[in-house]
């Protein structure tokens, strides 16, 4: 499935944006009652992340879905990009009418804090869904074996303006590591930089993202055991200090083929929009992510915590009340 749905990206979203704006995908958003159904064609571009990441795999397959569930009145299309930061900053630009981001990223945004630079951001949530979890992973013959010993190597920090450098960057701090001069940073996307820890251009890596992600599957299957997994949540407590997103988890054994599972640090992910969103075309893009919720397993295994007990739960950012309606019929708490 996920192969198929791939047709549906686009790498230049800007034209499917200014669609979605003329289609009323933005009109009488706060207003009005909620009956979720979409009688119009409606176009919507989604910001998903790199394309060999789970943002990107499980977007599309989501954009596939909402048109579907929607009886093709919602067209949507998934659009590769930078991930979190990027994702906001160009949602609330109006390229993108959902976007998908890390909840520390977003917690940023609404509260003015990180690389949003003291500016709030007037966003809502649609839903928290899967959990991403932090890889740290660094080739075998490195001398890493923890964030601090990270200083004077060559490590991939993740694209500009994504979640991945926002939680590298955090990481590296609370090891002491300054990530401007101990490290020689390589601001890469996933694939360049698991392209990096093949040819040993780079030592390590950090990436955000859910379980399995593609590009560290290839990683692992390609170089087994001259790539490992390097602790960090020892450093969780001063995380927290900075955002009240990260908690602790396990990436399990048979995920990559690991040895043991990996203890580490996860961040919920939510869908965005913003406030002016159509009620009713928030209200059936959440209803899709459980009415084809099987359907978004297939695409990808991540989507196998997306659920109705936690789908509520992204205070500091709120709920748009799309998605409150659409919550509230499907039972969830």
């Amino acid at each position: 499935m996920a192969v198929g749905v791939t047709l549906l990206a686009v790498t230049v979203a800007g034209s499917a944006a200014c669609g979605g704006r003329r289609s009323g995908a933005t009109a009488e958003g706060g207003g009005g009652a909620i009956t979720c159904r979409v009688d119009k064609e409606t176009r919507l571009a989604m910001a998903t992340g790199n394309a060999t990441g789970v943002y990107y795999a499980l977007g599309n397959a989501y954009a596939l879905q909402v048109k579907s569930n929607s009886a093709n009145k919602i067209q949507a299309t998934a659009a590769e990009t930078g991930a979190s930061v990027q994702n906001i900053q160009q949602l609330v630009a109006g390229e993108y009418q959902v976007a998908f981001s890390l909840f520390d990223t977003a917690i940023d945004a609404v509260q003015g804090k990180g690389s949003f630079d003291g500016k709030k951001q007037s966003i809502q949530a649609l839903a928290r869904i899967y959990d991403n979890y932090t890889h740290v992973i660094v080739r075998a013959d490195s001398g890493i074996n923890s964030m601090a010993d990270m200083k004077g190597k060559r490590i991939s920090t993740g694209s500009p303006k994504s979640g991945t450098e926002v939680i590298a960057w955090r990481l590296l701090k609370a090891a002491g590591v300054d990530p401007e001069k101990d490290i020689t940073p390589q601001r890469l996307d996933l694939a360049k930089s698991v392209d990096g820890m093949k040819d040993g251009s780079i030592d390590g890596l950090v990436w955000s993202g859910g379980l399995p992600t593609p590009g560290i599957t290839d990683l692992f299957t390609t170089l087994g055991d001259k790539v490992k997994f390097v602790e960090v949540t020892g450093l969780l407590t001063k995380l927290r200090e900075s955002n009240q997103a990260y908690q602790a988890a396990s990436i399990p054994a048979s995920t990559y083929r690991t040895r043991v599972d990996i203890p580490t640090i996860v961040v919920p992910n939510v869908l965005l929009a913003k406030g002016d969103l159509d009620g009713n075309v928030a209200c059936v893009l959440v209803r899709t992510l459980f009415d084809r919720h099987d359907e978004l397993i297939k695409a990808n295994a991540a989507a196998k915590g997306i659920s109705l007990e936690t789908a509520r739960k992204t205070d500091p950012v709120p709920l748009h009340r799309g998605a409150q309606e659409a919550l509230d019929k499907l039972g969830a708490k």
